[in-house]
């Protein structure tokens, strides 16, 4: 049953796609150092790119934690990749602090990161962000794009995605197909809402109350 559903493309993963085409969008043929990397992707877009590991499965060109890059000089980097990582860092603040530190003046720092998403990598899990918690982490770059991963009704699908990935359903694995047939249908229902709002009083619209996380560029002052 799972090789049918993977064979139809249920369980297509929703936001790897768009996690490609943001980075597609900054393709950078500087000095760029992917952090947290764990493989080798995406280096067609990144072609001088090198890589930082805590505990690194493989070849890494830095071993080492976010929070204390103490290898690598000041001003090094022209673009920093944040990928999925800043959620497992115990302290977030610090780690950017780190990336502002090693980041050419100018230099610019890609970031995804989880906002409405489910456990993963547990127990090194910690950290969820809003829009606004995004720009308290970024005080000391300018943001120049900051635009949700998903629409609220993408982030139920992706949602259901990951209850077929992560959970047993009364012990009967056929029936994760049901999760994933779930998830494929809230993909189509975004027209369903007309305006969405930041407080239950209906007073302040924002694009979005349920993104499953986030895209971000920012940049280092010149």
């Amino acid at each position: 049953m799972t090789a049918f559903i993977d064979a139809i493309g249920l369980t297509a993963k929703i936001t790897r796609p768009r996690t490609e085409a943001f980075l597609r969008r900054h393709a950078n043929p500087g000095l760029v150092l992917d952090i947290g990397a764990g493989n080798d992707m995406y280096r067609d877009f990144f072609p001088n790119k090198k890589t930082l590991e805590l505990n690194p499965r493989g070849p890494v060109d830095y071993e080492g934690n976010i929070e204390n890059m103490h290898m690598i000089p000041d001003g090094t980097f022209d673009a920093v990749l944040l990928i999925g990582v800043l959620e497992h860092v115990e302290n977030p603040f610090q780690g950017v602090k780190e990336v502002h530190r090693i980041l050419k003046p100018d230099g610019v720092v890609l970031l995804e990161l989880p906002f409405i998403y489910p456990i993963h990598d547990y127990p090194g899990d910690y950290w969820r962000f809003t829009d606004n918690g995004i720009r308290l982490l970024l005080k000391d770059f300018k943001i120049e794009e900051l635009e949700g991963q998903t629409n609220t009704m993408e982030t139920f699908a992706l949602l259901f995605q990951r209850i077929g990935f992560q959970c047993d359903t009364l012990g009967w694995r056929p029936l994760k197909a049901g999760w994933f047939l779930l998830s494929k249908f809230f993909l189509h229902l975004q027209w369903l809402l007309k305006a969405q709002y930041g407080d239950i009083g209906n007073t302040v619209k924002v694009p979005n109350i349920l993104a499953s996380g986030y895209h971000i560029t920012a940049r280092k002052a010149a």
